[in-house]
């Protein structure tokens, strides 16, 4: 079955004023929503998401990032800043060593939300040891 664009228009134009301003008034700000259209595009991209995964383990230095997602350190390093740019993860740096970690309990929210949505599609998926491992780190999901 082919599905047109006319099947997604309403067959009448009648508009219901009081719901349109209902809706309008709880509409986030055009700051928030560009700002979450960024995140959602960094996280468009396989390799930020398997950097991601990797670090729902906890706490890694870009050496072990590299040699879990077989990229080099550079074009690693090159991810992290993107992902550090959007508050994604965030670094510490201890002597000569800079760790990276997810920035916040949202961030695994965030992705464990996705994987939920995406294991849908796929009857009897593995499972993820990622997403059910407890990290002190980020406290309990």
């Amino acid at each position: 079955m082919v599905v047109s664009a006319v099947d997604d228009l309403c067959g009448v134009s009648q508009t219901d004023e009081a719901k349109v301003n209902r809706v309008c008034e709880h509409l986030i700000p055009d700051e928030m929503s560009d700002r979450l259209s960024e995140t959602f595009k960094v996280l468009s991209d396989p390799t930020r998401i398997k950097i991601l995964f990797a670090l729902l383990q906890g706490e890694l230095c870009v050496c072990e990032i590299s040699g879990v997602i077989g990229m080099s350190q550079s074009a690693v390093s090159h991810q992290l800043r993107k992902l550090k740019d959007l508050r994604l993860v965030k670094r510490r740096k201890s002597s000569k060593m800079v760790y990276y970690s997810l920035a916040d309990e949202h961030i695994i929210k965030l992705l464990t939300q996705g994987v939920d949505h995406v294991r849908e599609e796929f009857p009897g998926p593995p499972s993820i040891p990622a997403l059910e491992v407890e990290s002190d780190l980020y406290g309990s999901r």
